[in-house]
């Protein structure tokens, strides 16, 4: 697995993480970004790359530094 495919996986990883830990669902996470309601899992496993743009949007609804999904 390349460098790039990595950070997606664990950018993924981490969005999961921190959004059950806010007990939120995929489809009322894409909801809350205004983004169709199956983005969030597409994001997660790495279906879809995100934009850095819809990373800031989560960082806000989740209250999370941006860092943190890339730890």
């Amino acid at each position: 697995m390349d460098l790039e495919k990595k950070i997606y996986v664990n950018l993924g990883k981490n969005i999961r993480k921190f959004r059950l830990e806010k007990g939120l669902s995929q489809e009322k996470l894409s909801e809350m970004l205004d983004a169709n309601s199956k983005f969030i899992g597409h994001v997660e496993r790495v279906e879809r790359y995100i934009s850095l743009k819809k990373l800031i949007a989560i960082s806000k609804i989740l209250d999370i530094p941006i860092v943190q999904f890339f730890e």
